[in-house]
């Protein structure tokens, strides 16, 4: 399962993420999308899951209607270093979470 880093998350954390298959945004030549289209990309070339940092993106979006999972990491910044504690709980999450389901991980 492919699944793109949204540009707002740094993308050294795909690395963090080996055992599954992360291409950044900017790889997918994605870079400027707006979420919109974004989500209708990921769907045109069949990816199912948005691996993000962005909090507001479930209220700006349809993501039911998108059959597009989010998983939203949540830290007191986008810094890697903020983010490297939450990667366990996010391994997790990616192997259950299903289309149209938002779950964030960390901000507790």
């Amino acid at each position: 399962m492919q699944i793109p880093l949204e540009e707002c998350a740094p993308r050294p954390l795909k690395h963090e993420l080996a055992d599954y298959e992360i291409r950044t945004v900017v790889e997918m030549g994605w870079s400027g999308k707006e979420n919109g289209e974004l989500l209708r990309l990921m769907n045109q070339e069949g990816f199912t899951i948005l691996l993000t940092t962005d909090q507001n993106l479930r209220y700006q979006q349809n993501l039911q209607q998108a059959r597009v999972a989010v998983v939203i990491l949540v830290a007191s910044s986008n810094k890697l270093s903020d983010l490297l504690p939450l990667i366990p709980n996010a391994r997790r999450v990616l192997d259950i979470v299903a289309p149209g389901e938002v779950i964030e991980v960390g901000g507790f």
